[in-house]
């Protein structure tokens, strides 16, 4: 059963996503900042992580994402660097700069407004991670 984590500092909206997939048959962990998702990431080796953007900072999920996908010598996340990364976000209602995976600056496999609908996130989840 894959199993997801979710790092996002909304409960709410968290809430609605984990019964949503739970639902479908997956795993669901949470974490509710950059800093406890990262260690979160150790203990739960998701099988796919959903981050959130603007959590403690305007940009905390951008500096997950570059940590779990760091390829420096040494870097702390090098065992879980293969794990997708689902961003999940609502900062281009919050700002006009627009935001879309790269391999440097944005190391994501998919980048999805909050917007969007249940289904289209189920299928990108199922994409990422494959189903229950």
């Amino acid at each position: 059963m894959p199993k997801i984590l979710m790092i996002d500092d909304d409960a709410d909206f968290t809430a609605s996503v984990q019964v949503m997939l739970e639902a479908k048959g997956y795993q669901f962990a949470r974490a509710k900042s950059g800093a406890e998702g990262l260690e979160k990431v150790k203990t739960a080796r998701p099988d796919l992580i959903i981050l959130d953007v603007m959590m403690g900072s305007f940009t905390e999920g951008f500096h997950v994402a570059r940590s779990l996908r760091s390829t420096a010598a040494g870097a702390e996340f090098a065992a879980y660097r293969g794990i997708p990364i689902l961003m999940l976000t609502s900062i281009h209602q919050a700002t006009t700069l627009r935001f879309a995976p790269d391999e440097d600056y944005l190391p994501v496999e998919v980048f999805l407004d909050k917007s969007a609908s249940p289904e289209a996130l189920l299928a990108k989840v199922e994409e990422l991670a494959g189903k229950p």
